[in-house]
């Protein structure tokens, strides 16, 4: 079974591009992609940097229909659509788990978000064996990655990149007025980082109750949400960090402010005119980019400890989504031949006169034989989809007509 991936990331495509790629309601995505039959099982995974989409089917023509449906884009806006199939998209999802295709290498949000993005498939009913069994692995590997490979030293990620980037530009954060809006993944990593450097900050979500459990186990002092958007002026420094469809900090919103905000939502949250308002530095990940590339020399060590280990899950990992193949073909045979035992077990016992332990016997018997015959061949048909032997299996599916 084919597996292909089709991505837009921040490699090639600054925010600008990249969030009008982004599906704003990923249950609508969902039910889309599922309605073409020539997609199969589908997963989205999609966060600040990345926009990618994961099937069992290799139409990428239906694929880029669908995702401009849904997007408003046109098909020739797709030239920036990177494409992997088979063994190599395997590999590359091995590397997004490990944080070794991030933005910042190495950052620990990326393999939450990976085993997120399975679980909403998982939930949608869009996603099944062989997505389900390929994204596990990929994150069991990542983290092994991670760990053998010592990741994670210096705790990098986009959130405390942003708070240096923040810190650089108002020239510290110690005695600022600070402000985290959102709750999500990102925010999270935002808090983390102040919190770890002592200093106070409010946060603002939706509704309090939300942001006051996000307060009770990262820090910062709850703020309500209506106060916050009417009071932005107050503060010095603000991490927006949202999902919001919409620009939620207008130009508006900031007369006679001064301060920096760092818009690390996709789609931006932050309005681009308020880039031009007098004493207000606007900063996105476009400017995280920037300064991660100032810090890639001392992760170099680390990407290439870590790249070794992938080869060696990437063969194993492929092998098995190639045996996988073979599971449809091995089902229907083992199917088909237990209807066939079953009725022609009813037959014999319907002429015969047996206790219950004479039929469990017979039961027990016909079963054995089954089984005993097709053992063998199945195992050579997995076998020979695992060694990618694909005209072993498609004869194997021809013979097994029912």
């Amino acid at each position: 079974m084919a597996i292909l991936n089709a991505r837009v990331t921040y490699k090639d495509s600054p925010i600008h591009v990249l969030e009008r790629f982004a599906f704003r309601d990923m249950g609508e995505a969902y039910r889309e992609f599922r309605r073409h039959d020539g997609i199969g099982e589908c997963v989205i995974l999609q966060t600040c940097n990345r926009v990618e989409l994961y099937s069992t089917g290799s139409d990428l023509p239906r694929i880029k229909r669908a995702w401009a449906s849904l997007t408003g884009l046109r098909e020739g806006d797709f030239d920036s659509l990177e494409c992997d199939e088979g063994g190599v998209a395997c590999r590359h999802l091995l590397r997004v788990a490990s944080g070794l295709d991030s933005m910042v290498v190495g950052e620990e949000q990326i393999l939450g978000q990976v085993r997120g993005s399975i679980s909403a498939a998982r939930e949608a009913g869009s996603s099944g064996q062989t997505l389900n069994t390929l994204f596990e692995k990929a994150a069991r590997a990542g983290a092994r990655i991670r760990g053998a490979a010592g990741a994670g030293s210096g705790g990098l990620s986009v959130g405390s990149m942003a708070v240096r980037l923040a810190d650089e530009t108002v020239g510290g954060l110690e005695s600022r007025n600070i402000l985290v809006v959102g709750t999500g993944e990102t925010a999270s990593l935002v808090a983390k980082s102040l919190s770890r450097r002592g200093l106070d900050f409010d946060v603002s979500s939706r509704t309090v109750r939300r942001a006051r459990a996000f307060c009770q186990s990262l820090g910062g002092k709850p703020a309500r949400f209506e106060d916050v958007l009417e009071g932005l002026s107050a503060y010095d420094v603000a991490f927006v960090a949202t999902s919001a469809p919409y620009s939620l900090v207008t130009r508006e919103r900031l007369t006679g402010a001064k301060m920096a905000i760092l818009d690390l939502s996709n789609p931006r949250a932050v309005a681009a005119d308020v880039a031009s308002v007098p004493g207000v530095s606007l900063m996105n990940l476009d400017q995280i980019a920037a300064m991660v590339e100032r810090n890639v020399q001392g992760r170099r060590e680390w990407a290439g400890r870590a790249e070794e280990m992938i080869e060696d899950e990437a063969g194993a990992l492929e092998a098995l989504i190639k045996r996988l193949g073979a599971e449809p073909l091995v089902k229907r045979v083992f199917k088909e031949t237990e209807e066939v035992r079953k009725r022609e077990l009813d037959k014999a016992l319907h002429m015969l006169s047996l206790d219950e332990r004479g039929t469990r016997i017979i039961d027990d018997l016909t079963r054995a034989i089954v089984e005993g015959i097709l053992a063998p061949p199945m195992n050579g048909i997995r076998r020979a989809a695992k060694d990618g032997r694909s005209d072993v299996v498609d004869a194997a599916d021809g013979l097994f007509e029912y």
